[in-house]
């Protein structure tokens, strides 16, 4: 794990953004993996009403946006930065799936804030604008439809930066708690699997005089399920229902 407060000098850079919708998306797919600074090069309507809709609760990061008239500002103080475009260049840095992009943005941040570059929703990433970043990181996308829309393309990058900040096990919250109970010893199978037997051949299901292959096909199925105690618990229940139907 490089570190899961790297991510927090990670800039999310949008280069002349004309929808604020998009910008509301990208904060929106930042705060969901755990970035923070998101800059805004000459937005074309921000603040607006729509960002903060699109956002969906991540107005803290729409309200810390800074908002930056050229890019040399935007980027200034970075000491790495990497531009997001589907588009392959002749000359400029090379060009990394966005996988292998993100271990290398993160592993710069150590020295001080890095930047991910997304350019117009329309026209992308000019290539003077490309030529400021050391690499760029492109999305495997479908080669005859490359391109995404930008809060797509955010939410694709941020995820692949919370992948690599938590070496590709990022913890997860869930207000549940998974239920289970201790694994069923090998006597307490033993035991079922003889309730099992005796049940099936006092209802004509298993004849014991031509036993085949079934009873090995069912050690083999219940086998694979890794019974646990409650289970066993719950199967012989049944068993036992069984009987009592049985005539005596």
């Amino acid at each position: 794990m490089i570190s899961t407060d790297i991510l927090g000098r990670v800039r999310v850079v949008l280069s002349h953004p004309s929808h604020p919708g998009n910008i509301g998306a990208a904060a929106r797919a930042m705060k969901t993996m755990g970035l923070s600074q998101l800059v805004l090069v000459n937005p074309k309507r921000f603040p607006d009403a729509e960002a903060s809709a699109r956002a969906a609760g991540a107005d803290d990061i729409l309200a810390s946006a800074k908002v930056c008239t050229d890019l040399d500002e935007a980027l200034a103080g970075s000491v790495f930065a990497v531009a997001v475009t589907a588009r392959r260049r002749d000359l400029g840095p090379p060009s990394l799936a966005a996988r292998e992009a993100a271990p290398v943005l993160l592993s710069h941040a150590d020295a001080g804030p890095v930047s991910l570059l997304f350019g117009n929703e329309t026209a992308g990433l000019s290539n003077a604008e490309v030529q400021r970043c050391q690499r760029c990181a492109h999305i495997a996308s479908a080669p005859d439809f490359s391109s995404l829309n930008l809060g797509a393309a955010v939410q694709v990058l941020c995820y692949e930066l919370r992948l690599s900040a938590f070496a590709g096990v990022p913890p997860t919250v869930t207000p549940t708690t998974p239920f289970s109970s201790p694994v069923a010893t090998l006597d307490e199978t033993e035991r079922f699997y003889a309730h099992l037997e005796r049940v099936m051949i006092d209802t004509g299901f298993h004849d014991p005089r031509q036993p085949k292959r079934l009873l090995p096909k069912l050690r083999r199925l219940f086998g694979r399920a890794g019974l646990e105690r409650d289970e066993v618990n719950i199967l012989r229940g049944i068993l036992d229902a069984v009987e009592r139907r049985l005539p005596r």
